[in-house]
């Protein structure tokens, strides 16, 4: 009796209790207290050494790994453990999160490990949610609560899940596009798709090396989209001068793309985010549908940045679609606020 008192006052005055939005692209993490005290990419940096039984070890993570991304040397390898919302590579996404939560809470007497609430796509499967919580334990949680992104995303947007009225929210991530409706704490309907900030990347990438016969990077991608990407035709054209790889000379050369030219190239993928969202509103109940059609939807991630996308889902589902004020960290705010209320939002937490 007297160990089992012992170890819950160590756990609630000496650990640090975290919430964790283990992204595609971004790994986010929140401590009770002090909020977002880390935010970095999910990629890891990895060196093999010499000779034919050569371990593998872990050389950087998160910004310094990802600037090494299509620029190592034969013996590192920059890599992504985290693939649309889920784990790919189990071992390299523990070593990650253990670097991550290390980086927040560095070991020190009398240090009790944390209780982590950490993020999964509505549409993971047991398998895979279980993959994240053994991974969250691997990394030294002492507790795991897992919340589906739809749900986080709706909290962090400071939306009424509570309430009787129906809440939307349309959560773009790097990896995955949830779309959920909420209502009295829990999610009447969500529908995930594996469409994100990586497959407009992907998109970019596909379109250039089609029409241009050039080959860009993933970073070169990105900066594309980030600079000059539209959801929606505008009056304005902008452009930008890019630099690859062409594919028939094999050697670099600048060439410039214009915003028309991106806004084609995403035509696919954000004809699947369109898709989600019509089904579940196709799906939601009548009365909720009818506080949708008077509230709108919110949209988080950081897909939700990428310019007009907003006023693509209006002119697509006529309704009023707003963008959450810093959509990049909406999720793992959401989580944050589950967090500190831990001990009594028992029904928020998604079972595996």
């Amino acid at each position: 009796m007297f160990n089992f008192l012992n170890n819950n006052i160590l756990g609630s005055y000496f650990s640090t209790d975290m919430a964790i939005d283990l992204g595609t692209a971004n790994t986010l993490i929140y401590v009770h207290g002090q909020g977002i005290v880390l935010d970095e990419p999910s990629v890891v940096a990895i060196r093999e050494e010499s000779g034919d039984n050569g371990k593998k070890m872990i050389q950087q993570v998160g910004l310094a790994a990802k600037q090494m991304l299509g620029r190592t040397p034969g013996n590192i390898t920059a890599i992504r453990p985290m693939k649309d919302g889920v784990i790919a590579d189990f071992t390299v996404t523990e070593q990650m999160l253990k670097m991550f939560i290390r980086k927040v809470n560095p070991p020190r007497l009398f240090s009790a490990n944390p209780r982590i609430v950490i993020c999964v796509p509505y549409g993971s499967t047991q398998v895979e949610r279980r993959a994240i919580r053994e991974a969250a334990f691997g990394a030294g949680a002492r507790k795991v609560e897992l919340i589906e992104e739809p749900m986080a995303a709706a909290l962090g947007a400071d939306l009424p899940v509570e309430s009787p009225t129906g809440s939307m929210v349309v959560d773009i991530g790097g990896g995955t596009t949830e779309v959920g409706i909420i209502s009295l704490g829990g999610i009447v309907y969500s529908n995930s798709v594996r469409v994100g900030g990586d497959k407009f990347d992907e998109a970019i990438i596909n379109y250039i090396r089609r029409n241009y016969g050039m080959l860009i990077g993933e970073v070169t991608a990105e900066i594309i989209k980030k600079e000059i990407g539209s959801a929606f035709p505008g009056s304005e054209v902008r452009e930008i001068e890019v630099k690859g790889r062409n594919l028939a000379e094999g050697i670099p050369r600048s060439f410039t793309i214009s915003s028309n030219e991106i806004l084609e190239a995403l035509t696919e993928p954000l004809n699947s985010i369109v898709s989600a969202v019509k089904t579940a509103l196709e799906h939601t109940p009548p009365e909720l549908g009818a506080d949708i059609a008077e509230s709108g939807m919110v949209m988080t991630g950081g897909g939700a940045l990428l310019r007009d996308i907003d006023r693509l889902l209006m002119e697509e589902t006529g309704l009023s679609v707003i963008v959450a004020d810093d959509p990049l960290t909406c999720v793992v705010r959401g989580s944050g606020i589950a967090l500190e209320n831990m001990d009594r939002t028992i029904g928020i937490f998604a079972r595996d």
